[in-house]
């Protein structure tokens, strides 16, 4: 199965052209699934499993992969769907998320297909929040499902929300008048960085796209009064159905009352491509999803008095 990655390594060209890879896959029924090819490192048929008494339920066990021993994790009961039968054949998908590697079980594999960021809509509003749905598409009359992965991780093994002292004892009267855009597609990722703004005593305003986010900064041009009065900072996912952040970032970089915004990428997506890629579409850093202090801290230097319009941009 690691033959279905093949040619993977031509995905940066993708990169500000709001268009993404999505490998399909299936979880025992018949409701096909989706996860971004950025994160995903190969796919394996399932090795060997060695149970762990003490892991947590969702986790089935521990195989060694090259030399690497990864927890697997059965997405299927991670998503309240019955666990996988082991019994049978099935694959994994070895992704990296949030500078971690581990394997999710799936049941099948169907494809990568590459789509528009555009054809990526957002779940239907009345389906309330437990669900762990990010967004959704249609593939071949087909609808696929595309799963809030920054959720089901942090339901299983948690987050820490601690932010250091010496990072707290930075903050002084200078920030109360500032104001954050925070845009992200993922709720759980809302929360944790509302949650970092909130104990550093900044405001923010929050959009769920990219393209959302654009519009907010659009409409506040139109008060003629100076973005950096408006906005000091733009918090935003990368991967955001209808319009991505690296798209984001492009349009920012290429309006000429917005140009000069920082853009900082602050992403999931923690492979070694995210240098070349925060280059090719002129943001200013990047910084790897998710730790509250590291936030807390790019936050406050970026909204330092000699910063002007600050634009940070994090999936």
């Amino acid at each position: 199965m690691t033959g279905i990655m093949a040619g993977v390594d031509a995905r940066t060209q993708l990169v500000g052209r709001n268009r993404l890879e999505l490998l399909l896959f299936y979880l025992g029924g018949k409701q096909c699934f989706g996860i971004n090819v950025f994160k995903v490192r190969e796919v394996i048929e399932c090795p060997p499993i060695t149970r762990s008494l003490d892991s947590h339920p969702y986790i089935r066990g521990v195989s060694n992969i090259r030399g690497n021993v990864i927890s697997m994790l059965d997405l299927s009961a991670a998503i309240g769907n019955q666990p996988l039968d082991l019994s049978r054949k099935c694959y994994v998908i070895v992704s990296e998320y949030n500078k971690s590697v581990q394997g999710f079980l799936v049941s099948n594999i169907e494809r990568i297909v590459n789509m528009n960021w555009e054809e990526i809509k957002s779940p239907p509003s009345g389906i309330g929040h437990d669900n762990y749905l990010t967004a959704i598409t249609r593939f071949n009359d087909a609808i696929i499902e595309i799963l809030d992965i920054e959720k089901v991780l942090v339901n299983i093994m948690g987050f820490s929300d601690e932010i250091k002292k010496d990072t707290m004892d930075s903050i002084d009267e200078n920030y109360n008048d500032k104001q954050v855009l925070v845009v992200d597609d993922s709720s759980m990722a809302r929360k944790q960085i509302t949650q970092v703004l909130d104990k550093v005593g900044i405001q923010y305003t929050v959009a769920s796209t990219g393209k959302e986010a654009y519009e907010i900064l659009l409409s506040w041009l139109k008060d003629e009064i100076p973005i950096s009065q408006r906005c000091s900072l733009v918090v935003s996912d990368v991967e955001m159905p209808e319009m991505d952040g690296y798209t984001l970032t492009k349009k920012i970089k290429a309006h000429d009352e917005l140009k000069k915004l920082t853009v900082l990428l602050h992403s999931s997506l923690s492979g070694g491509f995210n240098e070349k890629m925060v280059e090719k579409v002129g943001a200013d850093e990047f910084l790897p999803k998710f730790n509250s202090d590291d936030l807390a801290k790019r936050v406050l230097a970026l909204m330092q008095p000699d910063q002007d319009d600050a634009v940070m941009a994090v999936s």
